[in-house]
């Protein structure tokens, strides 16, 4: 697996990349870590720990449970839950530790492990490399401490983290849903139960799909990654818009209406108009990240809001957003930080925010959507090719270099390796789609040739 942290975690196929042993080794490593790093400032230390319901989770949950208990870690296990429900609970409870069980959007043999910090906050990166130097000593020989006797940690199941969770979307929505009608596409994934009963509480009529999850179906075919269904959904039942989540609802994409899609930077520019009417925009602000739509650029700085863009990964936004104290922030695929009230991506705040927005106007998503206008973009995944030479190959970057000069000041090209699978993107905008389809293309053989 390379280095084990990637942008998001430790992620792999679960039972082959990602063990029972690499899963209890890591929690352990990361008790240790935290405590060294004077997390649990000499007090008894908690964790919170979800999944979603992939039926891998079962055997990496118990594996993680496992290995803080054994460090001396009482351990609040609240089931299967959103991630950002996971982020919340371990902030809300005081908790010191924040343990999620999900490999997001991806398929579902492959899970992950993504842990918090006291206040559920991402571990900074060295935190990360500390966790796996120190898991890598103990692997190739060197003993743990273990507590004994009354020193283990207890497990305790933690059900109320269901309804606290919700409680809490509720609580900071600016306005209610009554009238609008809600499709929830729950990519048969952790907000299966969550996201629905929240838009319902909020007032809204909810019809739910991709609802059922079975521990093999998540992501398959719906979601975030596969809008086909709740396009179909929302012409079908006349919804007044949809709403997409990933397996674990760190993420949300809209459909209108009409069917047509809303990009979380289409999503961003909606919310930002929101919030700045609100007063609550800081900095008339906006954090988003170099694969941000040069549409959404452009609607920005005519509405008079600055776009700061980062590196791509949700943690590199949020980075820029507490470092600078601003409010909003996000990528293009649906992660969107509501800083005031997530400290992550939370794709079910997300569609409650929007759906409120939708609700408080009394206009279309597409008529709030029309704020910014998409220019033609083409992402291409380059599989099976060495991506840690992506910027170093000079073929690649000769090639780079020529689709730039052909697009002029009209588009631009983005090729970045994947953070948590073995594939480039390859990313190229354009005033006309043909034309960045065939440069995309080009670029994407001429990457798969020099780095396969």
């Amino acid at each position: 697996m390379g280095r084990l942290f990637g942008t998001d975690g430790v992620r792999g196929v679960a039972n082959a990349d990602l063990t029972a042993e690499l899963a209890l080794g890591l929690s352990v490593a990361a008790a240790h870590v935290l405590a060294e790093a004077g997390t649990f400032e000499g007090h008894r230390p908690t964790a919170v720990v979800g999944r979603d319901p992939r039926a891998s989770g079962e055997f990496l949950e118990a594996a993680v449970v496992a290995g803080l208990a054994s460090a001396g870690v009482d351990v609040l296990r609240v089931g299967v839950l959103p991630t950002p429900a996971v982020a919340y609970l371990t902030g809300a409870l005081g908790a010191d530790i924040g343990v999620m069980l999900s490999a997001s959007h991806n398929a579902m043999p492959d899970n992950g492990v993504k842990f918090f910090a006291r206040g559920g906050h991402k571990l900074a990166d060295e935190l990360e490399d500390r966790i796996e130097t120190v898991y890598e000593q103990h692997r190739t020989g060197e003993p743990w401490s273990r507590p004994t006797g009354a020193g283990v940690g207890r497990v305790t199941d933690y059900a109320e983290g269901f309804d606290r969770y919700v409680a809490h979307l509720i609580g900071v929505l600016p306005n209610r849903l009554d009238g609008l009608k809600v499709v929830l596409d729950e990519a048969h994934g952790a907000a299966a139960r969550v996201s629905p009963e929240a838009f319902a509480r909020a007032g809204a009529e909810v019809v739910t799909i991709g609802a059922e999850p079975d521990g093999l179906n998540i992501n398959d075919g719906c979601g975030s990654t596969h809008l086909a269904l709740l396009r179909a959904a929302v012409v079908e039942h006349g919804a007044d818009l949809g709403i997409a989540h990933d397996g674990d609802a760190d993420r949300c994409l809209a459909v209108d209406a009409a069917g047509e899609e809303v990009d979380g930077d289409q999503i961003l520019a909606v919310l930002a108009l929101a919030m700045r009417e609100a007063g609550q925009l800081r900095g008339d602000t906006v954090v988003g990240t170099v694969m941000s739509n040069l549409g959404f650029k452009i609607a920005m700085e005519r509405e008079g809001i600055r776009l700061v863009q980062t590196a791509v990964g949700d943690r590199y936004v949020l980075e820029s957003m507490k470092a600078e104290g601003y409010a909003l922030g996000g990528e293009q695929s649906g992660h969107v930080i509501v800083l005031d009230h997530a400290t992550t991506g939370d794709g079910t705040l997300t569609g409650l925010m929007l759906a409120a927005r939708v609700a408080a106007t009394g206009r279309s998503l597409a008529e709030l959507a029309g704020v910014m206008e998409r220019l033609p973009q083409v992402l291409v995944n380059v599989p099976d090719v060495d991506k840690s030479r992506v910027h170093t190959s000079q073929e690649v970057s000769a090639a780079v270099t020529q689709a730039e000069h052909e697009l002029g000041a009209t588009g631009r090209v983005l090729l970045r390796p994947s953070g948590t699978e073995p594939l480039v993107r390859v990313m190229v905008e354009a005033a006309d789609i043909e034309q960045a389809r065939a440069v995309a293309g080009q670029l994407a053989d001429v990457v798969k040739s020099a780095l396969g």
